[in-house]
């Protein structure tokens, strides 16, 4: 996986910043709120997206593939955020942070194993 540069990790830190606040301003019901999280979730997930996995680990592949699934649906959440006035959103993002949470454990572990082969 390529390293990522002190830009693109801050940008990346920038997004998730924004993107909880959007996630608190909307569950204290902020009109805005759709919006801020949409902006704070298209960085998160740009970053994601920008660094890929060139490798031929057939298993971190997959991983990368579900991961940029989960930026995705981030994304999409904020969709269903401005779409639907409603709390369908939660389960949208229920998805992505499962997918998210899942790959930032499992990509590292994989990393170390093929660097110790």
């Amino acid at each position: 996986m390529k390293e990522i540069n002190k830009l693109d990790n801050a940008i990346a830190l920038v997004g998730s910043v924004v993107l909880f606040a959007g996630l608190l301003l909307q569950f204290m019901k902020f009109e805005f709120a759709p919006y801020v999280y949409l902006v704070g979730a298209i960085l998160f997930a740009w970053i994601q997206v920008k660094y890929g996995y060139e490798g031929k680990n057939i298993v971190i592949r997959r991983l990368r593939k579900q991961q940029l699934i989960g930026a995705m649906v981030l994304v999409l959440t904020g969709v269903v955020m401005l779409l639907w006035h409603r709390n369908e959103w939660i389960v949208c993002l229920s998805i992505a942070s499962v997918l998210e949470l899942y790959t930032a454990f499992r990509i590292p572990q994989e990393e170390e194993k093929e660097k110790n082969r």
